[in-house]
């Protein structure tokens, strides 16, 4: 069933079939009244697409509220997120079925990458007002309108030059509008190419497309099916340290290339394309009602390459014990003498930041010296030492979705509406590239230590012959399938009396998770080949707001939630890439928010204030990483979080004379963790936890006060904007500060802290009796810098005959060079102390957390022709 479905949805997106590579993401707002091309383009770095960036942006607006409209473009630069949530708060839908992944419960704005016409027309619902398609998010929803009949008609040509991540782009749309014979046809293809994109060693290779046909029958009923997809191909950059940062002199610095046979050749290249066909039926009913209906196939592939080793040095040129601060403790300097010209660990430093210094090959990753090394391992008869392989995240998923809009009185609506999905998650990992090795086989090297290296331990699949050979594309190290069934049912009423609009919307969900191992891992035997037992939740919850119209421009907002969601089949599974086992102690999400807003509207001012406060408790958290104390790589389980979220935010926009604006924005919020987490990991060397005979460990994770990582969480823009005659001016300001990096659980668990002693040196217990613990060196959370950024728009549209029109726009971002910002990054997951509370080494991991910042001056020319 399973297959047919696949070919059943390929055949279904797949009528242009033409095969381009890569992705990057452009949500654009229109800088002219004429041209809605935008001067301001996000990039895949901003929205999420990159991997190792652990970013998400939330995209939200209202035409009603002078923040919301504004904030989402505004602030992208620093990977700004709307009040800090992560993105699956913030419910993305088209022709109301929706869209967020189901398994991460985010949406990946690479899905409509190059569409920015097709996107162009959408409907926002902020967290508290009323829609006709959801009841909306914490974060808010929106709605894409991909009906063809609705998409401006004509033809539209784009081209545009920049220095970002891409330098050329090419766009041409068609849209016929409804015929005579009621239909409309929509088509749009965009492409998207740089041999070398702004940051060095990347490139970029995108070809976006859409295609609709709509049929309308009469005044009562309308079907279109449209199809789009936008195969990719990418080169990713990845953060570093300040210190590589200061070696490299060059904030974008990035580690994931080199040079093979004096050619440059990237590590990290990400390949993405999901076609996907939606289907929709309009059906008015009658003059008071409204019937939507949907259906939506998407067939995903994702993946994304590294470099690996075994039983050998890490090949990443930034690799710490490659670094200068390897051998010389520069945090910590003797208060006395500082002349180290004497002492051999100055000398070290000094040599190794000279080799790094001498030449950029040497801070970029050496493939021929790789290859050399596996020639070397053939000769002694060893496996390969270095490899290239990619894991994939595929999916195959169906959607459907009804919703019926009913008029009961000229002043109150109803709203109900059901969805239904099913997603097959398809997770493995591939060996792209043997570098030149004879031999590579499916077994795991953490486990050789702990079990030998002839035990049944270290294989990675069981079901395969002892010895079997690994080539390129072959399966090794995990595979396994994620299954997630969903139904959701939704109501809303809105009603409108005198001087006063109110609404409340309720939401019920039912949902199952399973996984299906397609390998026998050798550290669960009995529980990691086939399906595993089925997760089933049921969560909803409600709204209600009220606005109420006090006269004279003057508006007050007032709302309230709560609810209850499941967690997501991305943070259900305790160690997915081994077993079959759920995460102890899973839970619902239970979450609880509220907001007063305060609006005035006037011929010359639009101001928006709005203070917003939310809580989430129980909520779970999954990552993975190595752990350097226990010298194994881990599965990490976060459970029983309590976070808190709150804010206020200004808006205004100033109508100083009848072409010149002034428009404001401005944030100050906290999203903080109030609790210490629980915590339930697991070690990839298989070591038994005496304590409990199992796999894993249970610890306490010292989290509270931890920030919500990669987001300014205070933010400032001033933008002076001009239009006269066709010519649009804007020259905007933009001030970040509070930005945190994404903490690291591993560096805070409780029990690897050195244990209290009173003065006979007798350990300390609490009123349970277990071991306390000296917290004292547990580090600060990692901060980053912000600052201040300028930004140019300039533009013209030329009305010509016969209803041609003619744009051309220039946008710069951060003329002043500033690329002191931090946009985000995270802690490196290694300790600096053992369980003693002793130095392991003179490198400080916490002074060296990873970070990304803003590109330098960066543009581009846009030349629009719309006919």
């Amino acid at each position: 069933m399973q297959k047919e479905l696949k070919l059943i949805v390929i055949a279904l997106c797949l009528p242009l079939l033409t095969f381009a590579q890569n992705t990057v993401t452009e949500q654009q707002k229109a800088t002219s009244e004429d041209d809605g091309d935008a001067a301001f383009t996000f990039t895949e770095a901003q929205l999420g697409e990159d991997d190792d960036a652990l970013q998400t942006v939330s995209i939200i607006g209202s035409n009603n509220n002078v923040y919301a409209n504004e904030v989402g473009y505004r602030f992208s630069a620093a990977r700004f997120k709307y009040r800090a949530y992560g993105s699956k708060y913030n419910e993305m839908y088209i022709n109301g079925n929706p869209v967020n992944d189901v398994e991460r419960g985010e949406f990946n704005f690479s899905y409509v990458g190059g569409l920015n016409n097709q996107t162009r027309s959408a409907e926002h619902a902020l967290p508290f007002e009323y829609n006709n398609f959801t009841m909306s998010a914490l974060g808010g929803s929106n709605n894409y309108n991909f009906r063809p009949s609705s998409m401006s008609t004509g033809h539209r040509l784009s081209l545009a030059g920049a220095n970002r991540n891409y330098t050329v782009r090419a766009m041409y749309n068609y849209n016929s509008g409804i015929t005579k014979n009621g239909w409309a046809f929509s088509g749009a293809l965009t492409y998207r190419w740089a041999r070398e994109g702004y940051i060095e060693g990347t490139f970029y290779n995108s070809l976006s497309y859409f295609l609709g046909v709509e049929k309308v029958f009469n005044n009562k009923h309308s079907l279109s099916l449209v199809t789009w997809g936008n195969p990719t191909e990418r080169a990713a950059q990845s953060s570093t340290t300040d210190e590589m940062y200061w070696i490299a002199n060059d904030r974008n610095y990035n580690p994931n290339w080199g040079y093979q046979n004096g050619k440059k050749r990237s590590s990290r290249v990400i390949n993405n394309f999901a076609p996907s066909a939606l289907l929709t039926w309009d059906w008015k009913i009658n003059e008071s009602t409204k019937l939507v209906t949907s259906v939506l196939g998407k067939y995903s592939m994702y993946s994304s390459s590294r470099l690996n080793y075994n039983n050998s040095v890490n090949p990443a040129p930034d690799y710490y014990s490659k670094l200068p601060s390897y051998f010389l403790n520069v945090w910590n300097r003797p208060t006395g003498n500082l002349d180290y010209a004497d002492q051999q660990d100055y000398i070290d430093w000094h040599t190794v930041y000279d080799y790094l210094t001498a030449s950029k090959a040497r801070r970029q990753i050496n493939w021929d010296k790789l290859y050399q090394a596996n020639i070397a391992a053939n000769a002694a008869g060893q496996e390969a030492v270095y490899y290239l392989q990619a894991y994939h995240d595929d999916q195959l998923a169906l959607s459907f979705a009804t919703n019926l809009t009913k008029n009961l009185t000229k002043n109150s609506v109803l709203n109900f509406g059901i969805q239904l999905s099913t997603n097959k998650g398809m997770h493995y990992q591939t060996l792209e590239d043997r570098l030149g090795a004879n031999s590579f086989t499916n077994t795991n090297t953490y486990v050789a230590g702990t079990y030998g290296s002839g035990s049944d331990q270290i294989k990675y699949d069981m079901n395969e012959p002892a010895g079997k050979q690994i080539y390129a594309g072959d399966r090794f190290g995990y595979d396994y399938n994620i299954f997630v069934n969903k139904a959701t049912a939704w109501a809303g009423y809105s009603l409108n009396w005198r001087f006063a609009h109110f609404f409340v919307n309720g939401r019920m969900n039912g949902m199952t998770i399973q996984r299906d191992g397609k390998m026998r891992n050798g550290l669960a035997p009995d529980n990691s080949f086939g399906k595993s037992g089925t997760a089933k939740f049921l969560d909803g919850g409600g709204k209600v707001g009220i606005h109420l119209n006090l006269g004279k421009g003057n508006t007050v907002v007032l709302g309230g939630t709560y609810e209850y969601k499941a967690p997501t089949a991305r943070t259900a599974f305790a160690s997915p890439q081994v077993n079959n086992d759920f995460v102890k102690n899973l839970k619902l999400e239970r979450v609880m928010g509220a907001e007063f807003g305060y609006q005035l509207q006037t011929s010359w001012l639009h101001a928006n204030v709005n203070a917003y406060y939310s809580r989430m408790n129980d909520v779970t958290e999954y990552s993975m990483a190595y752990s350097d104390i226990d010298h194994s790589f881990s599965y990490i389980s976060l459970t029983g979080i309590n976070k808190e979220y709150y804010g206020v935010e200004l808006g205004l926009n100033f109508k100083i004379t009848n072409d010149f604006n002034i428009k404001a924005l401005g944030t100050i919020s906290e999203a903080k963790y109030v609790n210490n987490a629980n915590i339930s990991y697991m070690l990839s060397e298989g070591t038994i936890n005496p304590k409990n005979n199992s796999l894993y460990y249970d610890d306490i994770c010292l989290n509270k006060g931890m920030r919500e990582g990669n987001t300014p969480l205070a933010a400032a823009s001033v933008d002076l904007s001009y239009r006269t005659n066709g010519w649009f001016f804007d020259l905007i300001g933009n001030y970040f500060d509070k930005i945190y990096l994404y903490y690291s659980p591993i560096t805070r668990y409780y029990n690897n802290f050195p244990t209290l002693t009173d003065s006979d040196g007798n350990t300390i217990k609490d009123v349970n009796g277990n071991d306390m613990h000296d917290t004292s060196a547990a580090s600060d959370q990692a901060k980053g810098k912000g600052g201040f950024m300028l930004d140019l728009s300039i533009g013209k549209s030329f009305y010509l005959s016969h209803g041609h029109q003619l744009s051309i726009n220039l946008s710069m971002t951060n003329i002043l060079n500033n690329t002191s910002i931090c946009t985000g990054g995270q802690e490196q997951n290694r300790r600096d102390q053992d369980a003693t509370g002793k130095d392991f080494r003179a490198y400080s991991f916490a002074n060296n957390p990873k970070k990304f910042y803003v590109n330098g001056i960066n543009g581009m020319l846009n030349v629009t022709y719309k006919f």
